[in-house]
């Protein structure tokens, strides 16, 4: 008998609680409708453990209300990264419910809301890149190429954002990873001039592009190949270690962009600015010796090494100076480097070709 009672007091709390569990998913849904996203939010964490053992159908409205919560939130740019990855996994949660319980009431309305939700980040993250909010910008391309790791454009987007707001360790990553997945951006843009803004926006496909030309939205149809970006992802992650003054990495990127261009001039005289970046730093390290014997050792031992490291950035220039003759970037510099190293035959010879 006091089993069975035990049994009868679980089933009860259980009933309770399911009952408790909907009418704050209807609460939370009712701010939601009246645009209180927050309010309906803090709801739906508080009920979340209540639908623990709910039914696979409960489950899945409870995850299409949070997944529209969260979206309207990332939406109006409230954490928008953070939110966009959560209403993802809600999103994520109705189709594993939905499939399990085989209703499939909410799964076309969440593909709808995802991409919807994709588009309006992909947008704020261009408003946050003009506005100059790089970390902003970056941050929401990077969320939107981890829910869609075929959309690559997105995670270059990121390493761009990173670098224009000189976040170089955030660009690192981003541009190692895009050097992972081999990726070029190399492709054909499908442009077309929106007729009411007057700007040019890019379509999927040709046919997309026809669809919307035929709707008379849009006029002025033009194709644009895309050149590979394989050159400019390795300068950009060369030029990111340089600035966070891990030279061997740096080196070994440049190298890596001269492989696949041999002409190409920013790597050179980057080349050789990484080498007179080393003799700055070494230069400083000499400063700050004392005059004791062992630091006077050590004095000849960093100036012979200085000298040589400024001698390693004559070749770099000169390479620039032959694919490029009238290069004054270059000629100031290998003017410098010369008259640091007492070369006066060679600083007159150079002198005298300006």
């Amino acid at each position: 008998m006091k089993k069975n009672i035990r049994m009868l007091s679980c089933l009860l709390l259980i009933s309770v609680g399911m009952f408790a569990q909907k009418d704050r998913i209807k609460e939370a849904q009712s701010l939601y409708d009246k645009g209180k996203s927050e309010e309906s939010l803090a709801i739906l964490n508080k009920t979340e453990y209540l639908i623990l053992n709910a039914s696979n159908e409960d489950k899945s409205d409870y995850y299409f209300l949070k997944g529209n919560v969260l979206k309207d939130l990332a939406l109006k740019n409230v954490d928008a990264a953070n939110n966009f990855t959560l209403a993802s996994q809600a999103y994520q949660d109705v189709f594993l419910y939905e499939n399990e319980s085989g209703k499939f009431k909410s799964t076309v309305k969440a593909s709808m809301a995802l991409k919807d939700m994709k588009a309006g980040l992909v947008n704020g993250a261009m408003a946050d890149f003009k506005a100059g909010k790089f970390k902003e910008s970056a941050d929401k391309s990077y969320k939107v190429y981890l829910f869609d790791k075929k959309d690559t454009l997105n995670l270059w987007n990121a390493a761009s954002s990173s670098m224009n707001g000189k976040e170089y360790s955030a660009a690192i990553t981003y541009y190692e990873l895009l050097k992972k997945i081999n990726f070029t951006g190399k492709g054909v843009l499908y442009l077309a001039t929106n007729k009411k803004t007057k700007e040019e926006d890019a379509f999927i496909s040709p046919k997309a592009r026809e669809y919307a030309i035929q709707q008379g939205l849009y006029e002025k149809p033009r194709t644009e190949s895309v050149p590979s970006k394989k050159v400019e992802v390795n300068n950009n992650l060369a030029y990111s270690y340089l600035e966070r003054k891990e030279y061997q990495k740096a080196e070994a990127a440049y190298n890596y962009v001269l492989e696949l261009n041999p002409n190409f001039i920013d790597a050179y005289i980057n080349l050789a600015y990484l080498k007179l970046q080393i003799k700055k730093d070494l230069t400083d390290e000499i400063a700050a010796l004392g005059t004791s014997k062992a630091e006077m050792q050590k004095y000849d031992k960093l100036s012979s090494v200085k000298d040589d490291v400024t001698r390693s950035a004559i070749p770099y220039l000169k390479k620039v100076l032959a694919i490029e003759p009238k290069n004054q970037d270059a000629t100031k510099v290998l003017l410098g480097v010369y008259r640091a190293l007492d070369m006066t035959a060679e600083y007159n010879a150079l002198k005298a070709g300006m």
